[in-house]
């Protein structure tokens, strides 16, 4: 039997956490190399996350919402049952070197603790993890994250030989320095710990063999919020327990984490660096409408899903062509401005989880068509939460339709790293001046929002009109591609 703890990796964004959406197998499930085990979502969108071994389930270490850091324990699966499944042998080599430490312990907690030892010693001896499905395998010499111990004992097993283990760890502690374990609790429950500031060390706790539960920590932080209100003192108020206010009645507070708590992050971080400046204007589309009505009546091109936000998106692409400031970033640290030779056009999608920006590379070079069908594609994978992290990075300009929510204009924040983003109003019908006369014409507000360090009045001006002058004429596509 060979017990394997699987830490949460970092799954290529450069994010530290992620909250488990789901599980998919349950403690005694025997689970497959790269089997799908648990859904988890990132600050950008939910990755399915495949297992690392073949074995069976003996621990979940979160629960759905919970948070995990990365580096931390996700799940636990017993490898010694699969053996003759991939990664088997690796496992088998793993309870050979941990059998001689696991027995020097006297009691249970110094065996746990000398188990844990040796599967750090095996773990650096032991060859390569079978690469994950969608993940690089772990680099040669790679340092693996382990979670801090505090009890000062616990360092200097490592420099007692295995046959002198039990003696050095049976020896009782000096009075003045009594040796103190630590309490055994989820990481989860850790973090919950940290942010009631409640110490665990004054819990006792009520799960399996002494485990500290959520319930444990937030019924210690509700006594503690007690004595406060009798005069004894207490932690600072937190706030909220569970998304409950604890404080203020008639309110409810939500805690701040997944895609809220990175669009905020990023909004800001724009707000409060590119200098921003937005242009409107409104312009009669009916000639761009007649074109849409016009696909969708021809049989061999409504398969496609053409909508006014694919005009408007290719309208961009070939604006862009010729203002190419409204198409780049300021590397601040290298001093440079950076030109993007092609269009990575970045759609800002509204889902259950927030705001979130995913975006169709070369852009610039698709038709129509094509740019219509990566377009409804993209924005219904966003709105599932199923976007590859692949695909929220790379942005070069953005659009935002707010016009799908009777919205006329609006100010958008650019999207971090990128010089421009255009909005898209309602398309309205309203009397208009048309050839010289008074006409009821449908009309749509454009609102371009630029960083002014790149894209100078002058430049955002003439990119604005060339994309409103194609979708006023939408033949004049053929005179600027």
């Amino acid at each position: 039997m060979s017990i394997r703890e699987f830490a949460l990796p970092d799954l290529g964004e450069g994010l530290t956490e992620s909250e488990v959406v789901a599980w998919r197998v349950a403690v005694g499930d025997r689970v497959e190399l790269n089997q799908i085990i648990a859904d988890v979502e990132t600050a950008k969108a939910v990755v399915e996350l495949p297992s690392p071994y073949a074995g069976v389930v003996t621990a979940l270490h979160a629960q759905p919402g919970e948070t995990v850091n990365v580096g931390e324990p996700l799940f636990s699966c017993d490898t010694g049952e699969a053996s003759d499944a991939p990664g088997g042998s690796n496992a088998a080599s793993q309870v050979d070197a941990s059998a001689p430490k696991a027995a020097a312990g006297a009691d249970a907690t110094a065996g746990a603790d000398a188990t844990a030892d040796a599967d750090a010693t095996a773990d650096a001896d032991a060859p390569r993890e079978p690469t994950l499905v969608g993940y690089g395998a772990v680099a040669d010499g790679a340092p693996r994250r382990r979670r801090p111990r505090r009890a000062p004992a616990d360092d200097l097993v490592p420099e007692v030989p295995a046959q002198e283990t039990h003696a050095a760890t049976a020896e009782p502690a000096a009075p003045d320095t009594p040796a103190r374990e630590r309490p055994r609790s989820t990481p989860p429950v850790r973090k919950l710990a940290r942010d009631l500031g409640v110490d665990l060390e004054a819990i006792e706790g009520t799960g399996d063999d002494g485990l500290i539960t959520r319930a444990d920590v937030e019924r210690a932080a509700q006594g503690a919020g007690e004595a406060s209100a009798a005069g004894r003192p207490a932690p600072a108020p937190t706030g909220a327990i569970g998304g409950r206010d604890t404080s203020t009645p008639g309110e409810t507070r939500i805690p701040i984490k997944g895609v809220r708590k990175h669009t905020a992050a990023a909004m800001v971080r724009s707000a409060f660096t590119a200098p921003h400046v937005t242009e409107f204007l409104t312009v009669d589309v009916t000639a761009t409408m007649d074109l849409l009505r016009g696909i969708r009546d021809d049989r061999a091109l409504s398969a496609h899903r053409v909508t006014p936000l694919a005009v408007v998106a290719k309208a961009l692409c070939i604006a862009a062509r010729r203002t190419p400031e409204v198409n780049s970033r300021w590397d601040d640290e290298a001093q440079e401005i950076v030109r993007y030779d092609g269009v990575n056009l970045g759609i800002a999608a509204a889902t259950e989880r927030g705001l979130v920006v995913p975006n169709v590379k070369g852009a610039d070079r698709m038709t129509l068509l094509e740019l219509a069908d990566a377009l409804a594609e993209l924005t219904a994978t966003a709105r599932s939460g199923r976007t590859a992290p692949a695909d929220l990075a790379g942005g070069t300009i953005s659009i935002t339709n707010v016009g799908v929510f009777g919205v006329d204009a609006g100010t958008p924040i650019l999207n971090p790293g990128e010089a421009a983003i255009l909005a898209m109003g309602a398309v309205n019908r309203r009397p208009w001046e048309y050839r010289g006369e008074v006409a009821l014409r449908e009309v749509m507000t454009l609102s371009l929002s630029f960083d002014h360090r790149l894209v100078d009045g002058e430049q955002g001006s003439r990119f604005l009109a060339d994309i409103g002058s194609i979708l006023r004429e939408p033949g004049r596509a053929l005179t600027m591609s």
